[in-house]
């Protein structure tokens, strides 16, 4: 454990940290099995839609620099109390807001309140554990994390389908204050502002100006945007109209994204630690993850709803070399700026989610046919492949940045 903090102090605070991050997925993904219900209630199109789920990503990416900065500052104790509490308002507000507008401040909330999830989750692993521990610990968090877009999934439409998606937005609520409370009641923090050798700004600024920042940023974007706009949001309706399955069906079918995640995550932490390397690792999942992805849309004919499950699977397994640019930004940043590096980096992993969600919105109200059902838009197939596009270009730029990785030095 890391010094001055006691051992089991620490294991709870990781605990609930990660518990954090498994909450913040949950809401990230919620919109996807909710867009039928959503475009109905409020009677709107799918780029409305997308910017109503991408305010998440707006202000989750927004904040991540700041948050980052703080928690170097003030430690997590306090911040992520008051995060969990936020989010906890939010999803009620998200659940009675009765309008675009007032569900447009709910999301924002929630958005606001889960930027400290994963910086926060990682903050606590560096400053209460050993940094040989650190890879394990982040795959570990990115596991339990990833767990929480399963939750949002198949479990999230039966519970919309058993009391309404109002009404569960507001469970979801409850929870987030109820996790708030406990963290506030058992977590201590380790350092304080004493501590720190550098000013607010400064850490900062040591880490924007390396180049290597930036380049596990775009590497680890790549990887993340598809889980965000086709699992998080538009991969359930096009799944519904491309192969005629209901909603949870559908979602049970981008679940397999999640697992092979989840797999991917908690074995990227081993496979460093026994090769020592991070470059190769990086690039080979990077390769399998955009190829894998490429072949359930653009395979020339309709896969077999097994084969998408499949190919899902390997895409997410291979996926989970992301967190290998965080793990880079901490080797190649002052470890008292940590928590800056890590905010930069995220900045993009979420921001693109946010981004992508609109863009293929965008591409879909731009080539969509007029076809309508119960007042819903109803896009083709080739509609959605068309938008879809663009997630195979950011993957190849991203496995272009992994070959750039700066390895760790004697590695």
């Amino acid at each position: 454990m890391g010094q001055g903090v006691q051992p089991w102090r620490a294991v709870v605070a990781f605990a609930l940290a990660a518990a954090f991050f498994c909450y913040g997925f949950v809401h990230r993904v919620a919109p996807s099995v909710m867009v039928a219900e959503l475009m109905r209630d409020l009677g709107v199109g799918a780029a409305a839609l997308g910017n109503l789920a991408a305010l998440y990503f707006w202000a989750y990416a927004g904040l991540q620099i700041p948050v980052g900065v703080l928690l170097d500052r003030l430690g997590p104790r306090r911040l992520v109390s008051a995060a969990l509490a936020i989010i906890g308002i939010g999803s009620i507000v998200f659940a009675y807001g009765g309008s675009l507008l007032g569900l447009s401040v709910g999301r924002l909330l929630i958005g606001i309140g889960a930027a400290f999830s994963w910086v926060g989750c990682l903050t606590v692993a560096t400053q209460m554990f050993e940094p040989r521990r650190f890879p394990l610990l982040t795959g570990i968090a990115q596991t339990v994390g990833v767990a929480g877009a399963v939750l949002g999934q198949v479990p999230l439409a039966v519970a919309i389908g058993a009391i309404g998606w109002q009404q569960t937005n507001a469970v979801l609520g409850l929870v987030g204050l109820a996790l708030a409370a406990g963290f506030w009641i058992l977590v201590r923090d380790r350092v304080r502002p004493a501590e720190t050798s550098h000013g607010l700004l400064l850490g900062l600024k040591l880490v924007a100006r390396n180049p290597q920042t930036w380049i596990c940023a775009l590497f680890s974007m790549s990887l993340t945007a598809p889980i965000q706009a086709f699992a998080g949001l538009w991969g359930v309706p096009y799944l519904q109209i491309a192969y005629g399955i209901d909603k949870a069906s559908a979602g049970q079918v981008t679940t397999f994204m999640f697992y092979g995640w989840m797999a991917g995550a908690i074995s990227v932490g081993f496979v460093i630690n026994w090769i020592g390397r991070r470059r190769p690792v990086a690039a080979t999942g990077s390769f399998f993850a955009t190829a894998t992805m490429a072949a359930v849309l653009f395979w020339p004919e309709r896969l077999p709803i097994g084969a998408v499950e499949a190919l899902l699977a390997l895409h997410g397994l291979s996926a989970g070399v992301m967190l290998t640019g965080f793990i880079v930004a901490r080797e190649q940043n002052p470890a008292s700026a940590s928590g800056a590096a890590y905010g930069l980096v995220n900045t993009c992993v979420v921001g693109i989610g946010g981004v992508m969600q609109l863009v293929i919105g965008t591409l879909l109200d731009l080539r969509w046919a007029g076809t309508m059902s119960a007042g819903i838009r109803i896009y083709q197939p080739d509609t959605y492949l068309f938008a879809f596009a663009s997630l195979t270009i950011l993957g190849f730029a991203g496995f272009v940045a992994a070959i750039c990785l700066r390895e760790p030095r004697g590695a």
